[in-house]
């Protein structure tokens, strides 16, 4: 099995990568953010159907860009590589922040190390057993977001947007017409439950709106005032 150890600790990444070629698995280290998000994304791409799956076991607190923001990145380009979370934080919170962006499953450190090889082979029989994600696409009205290749359009005009502007567009598409707080929002988008107050969904929601809605003879992102915002 191929196995991707995104890991910036040197001692724990040298520990796993001998303990794992040990058992007989092909191992990928990367030390940073950057790093493993572009390992885990030609991983992807050069998979075939017929080779074994790939499990990526991703470190939380990572250089460059955070193993959650890795772990967005991935779904938001429909990478569908197993995702294992490795993380000293053990909170319930930082639990489910980590499974709502996408991850598949979470580990604290410290831990045994025959737990993990235990996880890693749950995490491959799914992968195996799962049929590998469809390629499908959203549209409202003549909005269309592609879920392949992640990208979006608005009739013939193509919206250049960044991983979390899609993640926040894909949300909204994928229930046209429903009604989202900004406190739904950010526990979908962003994973966390912080202040409802904060003003990152209003940034983000302006965003959008510039790519959108700006220059077209129709809003389809409305705002309804003290609620939240919807799309159709």
């Amino acid at each position: 099995m191929n196995i991707l150890v995104v890991e910036d600790d040197r001692r724990v990444a040298d520990f796993l990568e001998r303990g794992l070629r040990a058992e007989g698995h092909v191992v990928h280290v990367a030390r940073n953010g950057p790093d493993g998000l572009a390992l885990a994304q030609r991983a992807h791409r050069e998979r075939q159907s017929a080779d074994p799956p790939t499990v990526v076991l991703l470190d939380v607190m990572l250089p460059g860009l955070s193993g959650l923001e890795v772990c967005q990145s991935l779904r938001a380009a429909r990478v569908g590589l197993p995702i294992l979370m490795l993380t000293a934080l053990g909170t319930v919170e930082d639990r489910v922040a980590g499974l709502r962006l996408g991850a598949d499953d979470y580990l604290p450190k410290p831990f045994a190390f025959e737990e993990l090889l235990a996880r890693i082979d749950a995490l491959a029989r799914r992968a195996h057993s799962e049929p590998q994600l469809k390629a499908e696409a959203l549209q409202v009205d003549d909005l269309l977001l592609d879920l392949t290749t992640m990208r979006a359009r608005r009739g013939e005009k193509p919206l250049d947007m960044t991983a979390r502007e899609l993640a926040l567009l894909e949300l909204l598409m994928r229930h046209p017409g429903r009604l989202f707080s900004r406190e739904r929002i950010l526990a979908n988008v962003w994973g966390t439950h912080e202040d409802p107050l904060t003003n990152v969904v209003d940034v983000y929601i302006r965003r959008l709106r510039s790519k959108i809605d700006e220059g077209q003879g129709r809003a389809l992102i409305h705002t309804v005032r003290g609620l939240g915002y919807r799309l159709e």
